[in-house]
């Protein structure tokens, strides 16, 4: 405990169980350093872990018992993994000299270790209270060293009740961003300073470096892409920031794209890739370079460092620009009128929904119609406000999610929005919205089916239509129960209405939105490739 104060912990989200007694000892004993915010399932706590790790940039820690309590952590930690966040995970063992035995005690799965490690970055065990110290500051270099992911340590119970002398905390420190070949820089910036037609591309490695991405976009004139972690580095109203769709069109004639802190795997997979286009690709994670394809120049760095010598060096290679503003301004409008009369429901939805939220608030979507269409139709105006489950597609994520995105922003109003389908898989976590005051304001849509899956089988498996629809509750009488506020609406008027009173309540919310089938997304969110495919 006292290691984690040491690094900055100062919330855990667990749930309390027999293998974890004496850690949960200290969680009291240390009550005036240390909350603990507890919920109604094991995958809650590592949701809301994630939410706070998200939406901050921060640590953010769980803890639960072994066995079927990590295992129901799991969802979680892969998404964190999926999404590059900074998640500890803290859990307890069965008695150290039964591990690996196979004698059935509880909560004993094989290879819990193995387990952990396979979605983590890290995981390792503590066999000693002596190794507490140097293990928690192992797990906390790996936390803020090169390509942010999560951690996990795991404690058998008889090392948790052990006592000795442990001596002071040790502080992980981070390891150095790696150091910039100049030579890379130097060919990077001759690139994009010679382009006629440069992009940049960015992801959630970029957060950090906001300041330096405006400031490329300004020399380069090139617009600023992202898709679902990364949005907000570029305020979306700002004429340089470009939605998906948009950007796809604009990808067409480009001829120098830099990413930065992204994989660029949608653009390249889907918009097509060939020889005119030299890619610059930025990251902390030697892996990804070459992941997708191999760009012209690969330069491992942080994001800002690189953001920066990348300014100073294309000074000396940039081409006279003249402003694009007028040109991005109307393939936008383009593209929303576009947007407007293929998925008009949603757009219509998603524009009484930004009106509704506050500027500094925060967008937690999930996997449904309207939150599909919120990838390129909600416009998000600064880093770290949407929060996404990024290339997992994690169904059900959402509203958990959204309560640990308030427990770390208690002054910024926080929106859950949610299918039906998804919303049921943690809407026992009203419960602990209720217990915790978060005052998420939560929608859910409801169409009695998990849509997307339902049109497929309609659209194309010839009407085979199976275990894709579903009875509801009464989701504003399921709310009340659990001492919530529940509220219902048909048009997106009425829903911009509830969400403004919602949010001015500050109360635990939900709000249900009664639905038929909506328009297909995917030809919108995926339009047709702007370039050839590479041909090899």
């Amino acid at each position: 405990m006292r290691s984690l104060i040491a690094h900055g912990i100062d919330t855990v989200f667990g749930l309390p169980g027999i293998q974890l007694d004496h850690f949960f000892n200290a969680l009291h004993d240390h009550g005036n350093e240390v909350r603990v915010l507890n919920a109604r399932h094991e995958q809650g706590t590592a949701y809301m872990a994630f939410g706070w790790a998200q939406s901050t940039g921060r640590i953010g820690a769980y803890a639960v018992v072994p066995g079927p309590g990590i295992l129901n952590t799991t969802a979680a930690l892969s998404t964190a993994y999926g999404c590059s966040a900074r998640v500890l995970a803290l859990t307890g063992q069965i008695p150290s000299d039964t591990i690996g035995r196979g004698l059935g005690m509880l909560h004993e799965i094989p290879d819990q270790l193995g387990i952990l490690e396979r979605l983590t970055k890290h995981a390792a065990r503590i066999n000693h209270p002596t190794e507490a110290p140097r293990a928690v500051a192992e797990a906390f270099r790996q936390l803020r060293s090169g390509r942010p992911r999560p951690v996990a340590l795991e404690v058998p119970m008889d090392i948790l009740a052990m006592k000795a002398p442990v001596g002071e905390p040790i502080l992980g420190e981070p390891d150095p961003a790696p150091a910039l070949d100049p030579d890379q820089i130097e060919e990077a910036a001759r690139i994009l300073g010679g382009a006629d037609r440069p992009m940049i591309f960015v992801g959630g490695g970029a957060y950090e470096a906001a300041e330096e991405i405006r400031e490329l976009s300004a020399m380069l004139q090139a617009p600023v892409v992202s898709y679902q972690n990364g949005r907000g580095i570029v305020d979306e109203r700002e004429p340089y920031a470009l939605n998906h769709p948009a950007a796809n069109e604009y990808w067409g004639d480009c001829d120098a794209a830099l990413a930065i802190g992204c994989r660029m795997q949608v653009e390249r997979t889907f918009w097509g890739l060939d020889d005119s286009v030299k890619v610059v690709h930025v990251d902390l994670d030697p892996t990804e370079i070459n992941r997708v394809a191999r760009p012209a120049v690969g330069i491992v760095a942080d994001a800002a460092q690189a953001g920066r010598a990348l300014i100073d060096a294309i000074a000396r290679h940039n081409r006279k620009r003249t402003s694009r503003a007028d040109e991005l301004a109307d393939l936008r409008a383009r593209h929303q009128a576009r947007a407007e009369s293929i998925v008009g429901p949603q757009m219509a939805f998603l524009g009484a929904l930004r009106r509704a939220l506050p500027e500094d608030g925060f967008f937690v979507d999930e996997f449904t119609q309207v939150a599909y269409v919120a990838r390129i139709g909600f416009p998000v105006y600064s880093p770290r406000t949407m929060v996404t489950p990024g290339y997992q597609g994690t169904l059900g994520y959402g509203y958990a999610t959204s309560l640990g995105v308030q427990a770390a922003n208690p002054d910024r109003p926080v929106l859950s929005v949610n299918g039906d389908g998804g919303f049921l898989f943690t809407a026992s976590e009203i419960a602990s919205a209720v217990h915790h005051k978060l005052p998420v304001v939560a929608v859910v849509f409801a169409d009695g089916a998990y849509g997307n899956v339902l049109r497929m089988q309609k659209e194309l498996h010839d009407g085979r239509v199976i275990g894709s629809q579903f009875t509801n509750p009464d989701f504003a009488k399921l709310a009340e129960a659990y001492g919530a506020d529940g509220r219902r609406a048909r048009t997106p008027d009425e829903l911009e209405v509830q969400v403004r009173e919602a949010f001015t309540a500050r109360r635990p919310t939900v709000i249900e939105v009664p639905v038929g089938e909506m328009p297909e997304p995917w030809p919108v969110i995926r339009p047709a490739p702007s370039k050839p495919k590479r041909r090899e």
